[in-house]
């Protein structure tokens, strides 16, 4: 068949509550996702049987890896191996925008999008649920890049509840100029902190079925915020600057370092962006809004 493409977006955590460890040793997270504009677009093509390519271009495109360790290919081989499809092989082109480590789940990003794009290319007779097993294999974040809109994780964060949000909320996005690993940056918070409850605020959840986003800005949580900036201490001071210029919120995106200010508007996040983007210590800035859809087969 034609090559089919599917879009996928970012997430930004409104909260993120880290507890203790399980017996894995992974912290149960209370966390609320909300999915964003800022995404990345996969095409998928067919390929020789038991090929499995994979190109990057865009963000970060240069440092990602192809083979097998990447998060992409191993989603199209685990949905191939698990429906017991040995016809088939997938050339896959990633369009990235959603910063590299930067705490917005762009891997798993792509391993949602690819699982939805090639059981779009090969065929394959499954539903969603399905596909949200397969998303929880291959990692934490996957299943709710799949679902998309605003959802509550608990668990690792992959057990999804989704929650009534009104009304769009605007983002104003300061990338930094180097990633940093989630693995360092739970390290980090262990070295720093100690456990949390991981209940999510009832200001927050109130907030966002009103579409209050100043009250949103209010209730914005992150525990991991402090062990992200020990790790890259400008962090602070881009949070600052945001604040400074009028954010309504401001906060470190999942395990950084991407910071994500709340606008009050479309106009709003204009401003915030080029408040920031004087800052030496922010790389580039993005505008997005919320909640979107997870990943979806373009027309």
């Amino acid at each position: 068949m034609t090559a089919v493409r599917v879009r996928v977006p970012a997430k930004v955590n409104l909260a993120l509550r880290v507890g203790g460890t399980d017996e894995q040793g992974y912290h149960r997270l209370g966390t609320v996702f909300q999915a964003v504009s800022l995404g990345d677009e996969v095409v998928a093509d067919d390929a020789p049987a038991g090929e499995f390519r994979l190109v990057f271009n865009g963000e970060g495109a240069g440092f990602l890896p192809v083979d097998d360790t990447n998060l992409a290919i191993k989603a199209a081989k685990l949905l191939a191996t698990r429906f017991g499809r040995t016809d088939v092989g997938v050339s896959l082109l990633i369009r990235k925008r959603i910063p590299v480590a930067g705490g917005m789940a762009g891997g798993s990003a792509d391993a949602a999008a690819v699982l939805v794009a090639c059981t779009a290319l090969w065929g394959i007779d499954t539903d969603r649920e399905e596909l949200h097993r397969l998303a929880a294999e291959l990692g934490a974040d996957v299943p709710f890049l799949l679902m998309g809109g605003t959802a509550i994780g608990t668990g690792r964060g992959d057990v999804l509840t989704p929650i009534m949000s009104s009304g769009t909320f605007h983002w104003t996005l300061a990338l930094s100029h180097t990633g940093l690993s989630t693995p360092a940056v739970f390290r980090e918070f262990d070295r720093l902190s100690e456990p949390q409850d991981t209940e999510i605020p009832v200001a927050l959840l109130e907030a966002l079925r009103a579409g209050d986003a100043a009250a949103v800005g209010a209730s914005l949580v992150n525990d991991l915020e402090r062990a992200a900036i020990s790790l890259q201490p400008t962090l602070a001071r881009t949070l600052e600057l945001g604040l400074a210029a009028g954010a309504l919120g401001a906060i470190v995106s999942g395990s950084g370092p991407t910071c994500a200010f709340l606008a009050g508007s479309d106009a709003h996040s204009h401003e915030l962006a080029e408040a920031l983007a004087v800052f030496s210590g922010v790389r580039a800035v993005r505008r997005a809004f919320g909640p979107v859809p997870g990943a979806q087969v373009l027309s």
